[in-house]
């Protein structure tokens, strides 16, 4: 029996046993509080990668549907900036507590939309769970602030205020918590929000999200969420005047024509783009710790994160060891439907992310390249994959291949180890192992990424934590505190108040 035939419940009854479904299925748009069904327009199927089959279709939304949407949120937004911060942090809090209550219809959602094994599923409703937490806390972190003045009698004041609509661009690979990292922050601080979850994961990243909201007692239009394809409705999304900030999480490709196009409007890009990320495994690096998060880094989720080791950088004295470890354990990952207990490794999303990093594989083999474990393919199931005598020039490491795969990279000397993680456009994560503390911080500080983890892996984000890239991995900083520059303003007022003497 192959992979894809493994024993499924059918779409029908895993679709219609969803309690987080709206009445109807997925089929509806949710526009100013209300779900629009498909009427005339066209559809996009939703594929389950496991089996290959359409397990549904959302509405494709049309520029009409997109300027209705993003009126709404201006019509909105006004009234629910005026609510008391407690109001707001309640209603996040109220979804919050709701995701509690659909936790094991999001595990059943996250394997049929986007191939996530229970571990992910679970990861990532944890995730989305703190995320929330944070944001309510924001809810009341508005300061106004006083400051001298140099003119005689006056006072300054400084306060932070709403940006006011929020266009929001979510991708497929952790599709809820990337779209609430955003939304959630951006509704408890008084914003409303239009967002355009990916087309391959428009309930988890969208749909889904606004029934959380619409039974929290959110009013209407605060939030929208428009399904469709990037091509034309996230074109429509990114470059429409409407919005004061365009956030975008998705490839440094795409993320770049977003960015043009939101700038062009005078809108203000936040951009969570692409890695490269490397794990440098130094002399005297733990072995077993390093092994460890080698697998984690590389596998979980099938290596679809932008923030998953994409490059296995380790110093020539361990380098054989550490390969035939990572092999035997890449090897022993249990793999098949997502929905089974004890999966590791599920599918990758699509055929379009198969071909392209079998490719990457093949290119790399062709140049010298060995495949110590994996390289095969069965459907969208890519084999747990560790490539060794990989040099930095190979696709395999030049290219985000974005699957379950692990070149290992040998080096000689720190600065050798150095050049190699910084020859890439991305800098986004990074992971160091060594038992020498003050040597991999020497190593972090000069690693060119917006983020290093040491003795650890390079898998890593908490919600109330700066999470972010520099380079071609991005524009400012999500989580905690650090959102709140790209979705609030800074508003100085003065008050003069004592009589001023003018010069004429």
């Amino acid at each position: 029996m192959t992979l894809a035939e493994s024993a499924r419940k059918t779409e029908q009854h895993r679709l219609s046993n969803l309690g987080i479904t709206p009445d109807g299925g997925w089929n509806a748009m949710y526009i100013d509080g209300t779900w629009r069904a498909v009427g005339d327009r066209d559809t996009c199927p939703i594929l389950d990668p496991t089996t290959r089959d359409a397990v549904g279709a959302v509405p494709a939304a049309t520029t009409a549907d997109v300027d209705d949407a993003y009126q709404h949120a201006v019509d909105a937004q006004r009234e629910w900036a005026e609510r008391t911060p407690e109001e707001r942090a309640e209603v996040v809090a109220t979804a919050r507590r709701l995701l509690d209550d659909y936790a094991d219809d999001l595990v059943r959602l996250f394997a049929i939309e986007c191939g996530g094994v229970r571990f992910k599923a679970e990861l990532e409703t944890d995730l989305t769970r703190g995320t929330m937490e944070v944001a309510e806390s924001l809810a009341s972190d508005y300061e106004t602030t006083e400051h001298d003045s140099v003119i005689p009698g006056k006072k300054n004041l400084v306060e932070q205020v709403p940006t006011g609509v929020i266009g929001v661009i979510s991708p497929w690979n952790f599709p809820l918590y990337l779209s609430m990292r955003v939304v959630a922050p951006a509704i408890a601080l008084g914003n409303s929000v239009v967002l355009k979850p990916s087309t391959e994961t428009s309930i988890t990243g969208g749909l889904a999200l606004a029934k959380l909201f619409d039974e929290a007692g959110l009013p209407d239009g605060v939030l929208n969420v428009v399904t469709g394809t990037g091509s034309e409705v996230g074109t429509a999304v990114a470059s429409h005047p409407t919005p004061s900030v365009i956030s975008f999480t998705g490839s440094t490709e795409v993320g770049r024509e977003v960015g043009a196009a939101a700038a062009r409007q005078l809108s203000a890009p936040s951009l969570e783009l692409g890695g490269n990320n490397v794990h440098i495994v130094t002399p005297e690096a733990d072995l077993d710790r390093a092994v460890d998060g080698g697998v984690f880094g590389s596998f979980t989720h099938q290596g679809q994160e932008c923030i998953s080791i994409n490059r296995h950088v380790v110093h020539e004295s361990v380098y054989d060891e550490y390969v035939t470890r990572l092999a035997s354990r890449a090897e022993s990952l249990p793999m098949g439907d997502p929905m089974e207990d004890g999966i590791i490794v599920g599918p990758v999303m699509n055929e379009k992310q198969r071909d392209s990093m079998v490719a990457l594989v093949d290119e790399s083999v062709a140049q010298g390249a060995v495949v110590e474990t994996g390289g095969s393919h069965d459907g969208w199931f890519v084999e747990p994959t560790v490539l060794s005598n990989v040099t930095n020039e190979m696709p395999i490491a030049v290219d985000e291949h974005f699957g379950p795969i692990a070149p290992v990279i040998p080096y000689e000397t720190d600065e050798e180890a150095i050049e190699i993680a910084n020859a890439t456009e991305y800098g986004l994560s990074g992971s160091i192992h060594s038992t020498d503390i003050d040597h991999a911080m020497e190593l972090a500080n000069d690693i060119n990424t917006g983020m290093v983890h040491i003795n650890d892996q390079t898998l890593n984000d908490e919600p109330h934590i700066p999470f972010g890239g520099v380079n071609g991995s991005g524009i400012g900083r999500y989580n905690g505190e650090w959102i709140m520059d790209e979705l609030t303003e800074t508003r100085w007022i003065s008050v003069q108040e004592d009589p001023r003497a003018y010069p004429y």
